[in-house]
């Protein structure tokens, strides 16, 4: 049976760790002639700004300049799409940065997930941390955690 892939999730933050994963994403999209979809996962102190109106600009210019810097690694050949979400919410304690993920990765219909799996920081508290554990116990797609 061969893996039919179409589209390529992969969750970012804009961290080297991130545009690593990105290379991943591009990879198998290459090989299985799909499209990559980046999830700019926004972390917990701008999610509590944008709640209060604050910060929207600077995470909206954040996550173009990475995503722009990620279109580079990209051939012509493969799409590369964008979304942002916030990993956390101050009103609601059900969001996780996993859930996150895998909400995205149903509405976008995707059919692998390329996830970082160690912070930046070394924090597990890191929002792709965070989300990492929790993709790789739930996801019903395939995921490389790297």
């Amino acid at each position: 049976m061969t893996l039919a892939v179409e589209t390529v999730l992969t969750p970012v933050d804009g961290s080297d760790k991130s545009m690593r994963a990105v290379e991943y994403a591009v990879a198998i999209a290459e090989r299985y002639d799909a499209g990559v979809h980046a999830l700019y996962v926004v972390d917990e102190e701008h999610a509590r700004e944008a709640a209060f109106g604050e910060g929207d600009d600077a995470v909206a210019a954040a996550s173009e300049a990475f995503i722009e810097e990620a279109r580079a690694l990209a051939p012509e050949s493969v799409s590369l799409t964008h979304s942002s979400a916030y990993g956390f919410s101050p009103t609601m304690k059900t969001r996780h940065p996993g859930s996150v993920v895998l909400d995205a990765a149903e509405d976008v219909a995707v059919d692998f997930i390329v996830i970082p799996r160690e912070p930046v920081s070394g924090d597990p508290d890191e929002p792709l941390g965070r989300a990492a554990e929790y993709v790789l116990q739930y996801a019903t797609q395939p995921v490389l955690s790297v």
